[in-house]
């Protein structure tokens, strides 16, 4: 089990450090570009963002898509 974790690069990895690395690395602006949903392009913000993220799992899939293509460049 220890070795199918190991590959996982969203293993230990919380939705909001996702998404604060994200904010981090893109931006508001850029993120809401690459992802386009509502709470990254008007007023965003992590609290309302990650209610939006924790409640639907298409979006989240997106976020995690995109963290895992950031983080193995």
């Amino acid at each position: 089990m220890q070795e199918t974790q190991a590959n996982n690069p969203l293993h230990g990895k919380t939705l909001e450090m996702i998404l604060r690395h994200l904010v981090d690395h893109f931006g508001w602006k850029n993120l809401g570009l690459i992802i386009n949903i509502r709470c990254f392009n008007e007023n965003p913000s992590i609290k309302s963002s990650l209610k939006f993220l924790r409640t639907t799992p298409w979006a989240r899939k997106k976020v995690e898509d995109l963290y895992i293509e950031t983080v193995s460049k």
